[in-house]
C-alpha cells in the first residue's frame, strides 16, 4: 500500500516527516505531485520520495491520498484525476473551505473522502488537525487515517458543522499565540533583557504552560489560580490586563476568524 500527496508544499512536508519518522510508510512507499520544479526537488531532498510532475501517477500508484493544494486549486485538480479515483482510494482533503458536499459534487460519484484542517504547528510535530469522514470510509479506514495524522501532532474526530470555529481556534490561532509571544518579549525587552533571550523566555512560557493544560487536566481557571498569589505580582498583571480587555480580544478575534471562514465558504 502506498501513501499519496498532491501538491508539495511545507504543510504536506510536515506530514510527510512525521509519518516517516513515525515509521507508518518509508520513503520508498510514498510518491508526491507537484508541479512546481522547485517544490518537487526540495521534497525529494527532505524526505527521500519519489516526486512527479503528473496528478495522475500519483493517482495510480498511491492508495491513500493527500490533496495538500490550495484551495482555489481544487476544482481544476479534481476535474484532472476524477477518472482516476477508485473505489478502493481513501481521500485526505486538506483545503479550507472545501466541504464534504463540496467534493462529493466534484467527484460526482461516490469518493471516500476525510475532510480536515491542520495547523501549521504539525510543522514540528506539534500540530492541531480536526477530521471528519464521509459516509464511505470505514471505521477500519478512519483509524488508518487518524493513526497518520497522529505522527504529526493531535488529531480529533469533529462534525463538519464545527469546522468553522475550528478554523478560527486552531487553525488562526497560532498567530494569535505567536502575537503574545511576541508581546510578552516586548516588555521584557523593555525591562533590560536582550530580545534573543525574551523570546525564549516568552515562547517556554507559554509551551510550559499549554504543557500544563493538556497533561494535568485542570481547567485553565484553576492554574492560573495557582499562580496568582494574594496581593502579588500576577495577580497585578491579571487585573490591567482584564482592564484592556485581554480575553475579550481573543474570543472577538477567533469568532471574527470564524465569520470570515464562512463567508469564504459561501463565495467558493
Amino acid at each position: 500500500m502506498k501513501l499519496g500527496f498532491i501538491g508539495c508544499g511545507v504543510m504536506a512536508n510536515a506530514m510527510m516527516g512525521g509519518i516517516i519518522e513515525a515509521g507508518i510508510y518509508r520513503p520508498e512507499d510514498i510518491i508526491g505531485g507537484d508541479p512546481v520544479e522547485e517544490s518537487r526537488i526540495r521534497t525529494q531532498k527532505q524526505q527521500g520520495i519519489t516526486t512527479t510532475d503528473n496528478n495522475l501517477t500519483v493517482m495510480e500508484k498511491a492508495d491513500i491520498v493527500f490533496f495538500t493544494v490550495k484551495p482555489q486549486y481544487y476544482t481544476d485538480m479534481i476535474a484532472g484525476i476524477r477518472d482516476q479515483v477508485r473505489e478502493d482510494h481513501v481521500i485526505i482533503s486538506v483545503g479550507a473551505g472545501r466541504t464534504l458536499a463540496y467534493l462529493d459534487d466534484q467527484f460526482g460519484k461516490p469518493v471516500k473522502v476525510v475532510r480536515i484542517m491542520p495547523n501549521t504547528p504539525a510543522q514540528v510535530g506539534e500540530g492541531m488537525t480536526a477530521v471528519c469522514p464521509n459516509q464511505y470510509v470505514s471505521p477500519e479506514e478512519t483509524d488508518q487515517v487518524m493513526a497518520l495524522l497522529r505522527t504529526f501532532g493531535k488529531a480529533e474526530l469533529m462534525p463538519e458543522h464545527l469546522f468553522d470555529i475550528v478554523t478560527g481556534v486552531s487553525g488562526s490561532g497560532p498567530a494569535y499565540v505567536f502575537m503574545f509571544i511576541e508581546a510578552l518579549a516586548d516588555a521584557a525587552v523593555n525591562g533590560g533583557m536582550p530580545r534573543q533571550q525574551a523570546y525564549t523566555f516568552a515562547a517556554q512560557t507559554v509551551l510550559g504552560s499549554a504543557k500544563m493544560v493538556l497533561e494535568t487536566g485542570k481547567h485553565p481557571g484553576q492554574l492560573k489560580d495557582m499562580v496568582t498569589s494574594p496581593a502579588g505580582t500576577t495577580i497585578a498583571g491579571v487585573r490591567v490586563l482584564e482592564e484592556m480587555g485581554f480575553r475579550a480580544a481573543v474570543f472577538e478575534g477567533a469568532a471574527a476568524a470564524a465569520e470570515k471562514s464562512i463567508e469564504l465558504q459561501k463565495g467558493s
